[in-house]
């Protein structure tokens, strides 16, 4: 018997999928036929989607706001960083012109 490769899915596609059955423009079982899905993945999607809305107050990131603050988190711990080590090297050359 071969072995079958598991699909695996982005979160955005994930997103797209939940969003399509919530807003009412699909319904579940439209979706898994359309997008080749199992019925309890896409389950699954919608009640992990329902568990994250409700852990944060129905104030759910999207994906590319995930990513955005991400990035934004990277860039303040660099610039910190570089701020540090200015700090740093202003107190060292203060003290040896003093």
């Amino acid at each position: 018997m071969e072995k079958q490769n598991r699909r695996t899915f982005t979160a955005e596609f994930k997103a797209d999928c939940v969003k399509l059955v919530r807003s009412g423009a699909r319904m579940a079982a439209q979706v898994t036929r359309e997008f080749n899905l199992s019925e309890g993945s896409l389950r699954d999607w919608l009640n992990t989607a329902k568990e994250r809305e409700a852990a944060s107050g129905g104030n759910a990131l999207a994906p590319d706001e995930r990513a955005e603050l991400a990035e934004l988190r990277r860039r303040v711990k660099r610039l910190e960083m570089e701020r540090e080590i200015l700090k740093n090297a202003a107190a060292f050359f203060a003290k040896e012109n003093a």
